[in-house]
């Protein structure tokens, strides 16, 4: 995770904690003045519009009074979704035997971008089956990852 998205995590966590919901991930995405900080927020029981504006409207103050970021961006908040993206090695524990998109900073047996089964999570260590055969990932290693829905 980059640095600003580890100081907003900090900054932001308690005020979600505090409204009942889980502070799934954050992400900032630049593009000038089109920047957008993507807060994603979980719930055991689900997530609703209702609960989005109201963590949205608690996270805009608190970002108003603390000013982390010094450009314009939009502020949007949803749950993670069908395709949940994953921010650490320890989320994906509660998906072995899921399937997931991965994305490398550098290649690793001869792959930077697959598709594989969570086969075991160990700290930050993440074993994949990767077209039948295993692959160890370091999680610290990983540019992007997210699920991939078995719709049936």
């Amino acid at each position: 995770m980059a640095r600003i998205e580890e100081r907003l995590v900090t900054m932001i966590e308690p005020a979600v904690a505090a409204l009942g919901f889980e502070l799934w991930g954050v992400e900032f995405v630049r593009a000038g003045k089109h920047s957008t900080l993507r807060v994603y927020i979980d719930h055991e029981n689900g997530i609703s519009v209702n609960d989005c504006a109201d963590v949205s409207y608690q996270v805009s103050a608190l970002l108003d009074v603390e000013d982390p970021i010094n450009s314009e961006y939009f502020l949007e908040v949803s749950s993670p979704g069908m395709e949940r993206p994953f921010f650490s090695a320890a989320q994906m524990q509660d998906y072995v035997g899921e399937t997931v998109a991965v994305e490398l900073t550098m290649a690793q047996q001869n792959k930077r971008k697959f598709k594989g089964v969570i086969k075991a999570v160990d700290g930050s260590s993440v074993d994949f089956e990767v077209e039948g055969e295993p692959m160890t990932v370091n999680y610290s290693t990983v540019k992007k990852a997210h699920l991939v829905p078995q719709l049936n």
